[in-house]
């Protein structure tokens, strides 16, 4: 497994040593140790997965404490667009955005730690994104920056994506009241 970081502190992208043979292949996608020797405390409580088409946009969305999750993300089929935005408010990176193509192929997992935004657009149909989380999933502690936001100005890969009712009135950045 080889560990790579971002611009952004905290924010880890992994990238597993995978053994292929004409069987097919092997990798493996967790060890806690890998966290642990960087210092990074968070126990893993709950896997989520979701499957969408190509041009739907995810996010960006994130939990407010005391329900904050830190997430390891990868994609199990197809390909996405990953995106975390820095949403912690004394952070020297506040507001800023780092980008990667998660897929089947490459196998490269995100590390988002909690106090950011994350959202994603599928690359292509039927794509499986897997997550894990290290806090529980709790309704009234959602939060989120709208996905278009003109000050983070991220660039996404499509120019329409198919985009919730709930992700459509997020708030812009400069109207986000951090709880991080």
């Amino acid at each position: 497994m080889t560990i790579t970081e971002t611009p952004i502190d905290g924010l880890l992208i992994f990238s597993p040593s995978v053994i292929k043979d004409n069987r097919g292949y092997f990798f493996e996608n967790f060890r806690s140790s890998w966290l642990e020797e960087r210092g990074i405390k968070a126990r893993f409580v709950q896997d989520n997965e979701s499957k969408s088409d190509k041009n739907v946009l995810r996010g960006l969305h994130l939990q407010a404490p005391p329900y904050a999750q830190a997430k390891l993300l990868r994609v199990v089929r197809g390909s996405i667009y990953d995106v975390a935005v820095d949403l912690r408010k004394n952070s020297l990176t506040f507001g800023q955005y780092y980008g990667i193509e998660l897929n089947e192929k490459n196998k490269t997992m995100l590390y988002i730690p909690e106090g950011f935004g994350h959202g994603f657009c599928c690359l292509e149909d039927q794509s499986i994104v897997q997550y894990k989380c290290s806090n529980y999933y709790n309704k009234a502690s959602e939060i989120g920056v709208a996905w278009n936001d003109p000050e983070i100005q991220i660039e996404w890969p499509t120019k329409s994506p198919l985009i919730s009712e709930k992700d459509e009135v997020l708030p812009n950045l400069s109207d986000f009241i951090s709880p991080f």
